[in-house]
């Protein structure tokens, strides 16, 4: 699976990004779709208001466009994208179990779900010192403290990454939820790690000065990284170039045939903005794919 040049790999397995394989590999090209389906929005969903389908959970119908796209030919990894790159005409896909894959072209379809802490001081200190993403603003830390918190791939990769900038890292999680080439990784590096513990609060005047943890402990940081997920499509996009919409900075823009600024990179769904529904997602989705099977055709 691993070694192979895909035409197209999909990152996300919500609705757009299942149609966009479905219609990708009936266009005869490789397709590779990286995520895990349980982390769609519409997973835990209940799905009345789609054409032409009764009433219907959203586990159900993510389970069976899986087996659709599977049967046609469609392969799937369950693990999440930490980070992304352009090589030449391929894209370079690293995942958190340091799979490399090359492809001709990419979608975008993870959705826009950044989660919140919801503790004091959060939203205070949003852009002094507190961020949602370790790729856009390690290098304003430089020589600095900082934590992250999350058990996820994001946290722990970004952890790791920011040990190039920082004078000092803490990774503050309740458990890890990573492969273990990941988790060993973390443990065996320069990362403070505190398992077993969450922020009670964010602590600063005019910018990030410490955390306070649910146990009284208080650790003094210049700022903090809440990454409390998976890389979201914002992180990835603003790595590769992608542009964003201007007055929020929050979906990806695309034109007609969901092609984005960068040639071989489509989006579709909720990444690129409202209304939040699985009929434009999936419509979405088939262009995107088409699209993509059609450009990367090109290439070969």
């Amino acid at each position: 699976m691993f070694n192979e040049i895909y035409d197209i790999v999909i990152l996300g397995s919500g609705p757009a990004g299942i149609q966009a394989a479905i219609h990708a590999s009936r266009s005869k090209v490789k397709v590779l779709v990286i995520g895990r389906e349980y982390k769609s929005s519409l997973f835990k969903a209940h799905i009345e208001n789609y054409c032409c389908l009764n009433a219907i959970s959203g586990e159900e119908l993510l389970k069976a466009g899986i087996e659709q796209a599977s049967k046609s030919g469609v392969n799937f990894l369950n693990e999440d994208v930490i980070k992304t790159s352009k090589e030449g005409d391929l894209f370079l896909i690293s995942t958190e179990s340091r799979h490399a894959i090359k492809t001709r072209s990419l979608i975008l379809a993870m959705g826009v779900i950044r989660n919140r802490l919801g503790v004091p001081g959060e939203k205070e200190f949003i852009g002094k010192g507190v961020s949602y993403c370790v790729d856009c603003d390690a290098r304003f830390f430089k020589n600095e403290k900082v934590a992250v918190i999350g058990n996820e791939s994001a946290a722990i990769d970004g952890a790791l990454t920011l040990l190039f900038y920082a004078e000092e890292v803490h990774l503050i999680a309740d458990k890890l939820k990573v492969s273990k080439l990941l988790e060993y990784q973390v443990r065996k590096s320069a990362v403070h790690v505190h398992l077993g513990h969450k922020v009670k609060q964010i602590v600063g005047t005019n910018k990030v000065k410490e955390l306070i943890l649910e146990n009284g402990r208080k650790i003094e940081i210049d700022g903090v990284f809440i990454e409390t997920g998976a890389k979201g499509a914002v992180e990835i996009a603003a790595t590769l170039g992608v542009a964003l919409d201007e007055e929020k900075f929050q979906y990806i823009v695309t034109d007609k045939q969901q092609q984005t600024n960068i040639k071989g990179i489509y989006a579709a769904g909720d990444i690129c903005g409202p209304p939040w529904q699985m009929a434009k997602a999936v419509g979405e989705g088939c262009v995107a794919g088409l699209a993509a099977a059609e450009y990367a055709k090109k290439l070969h």
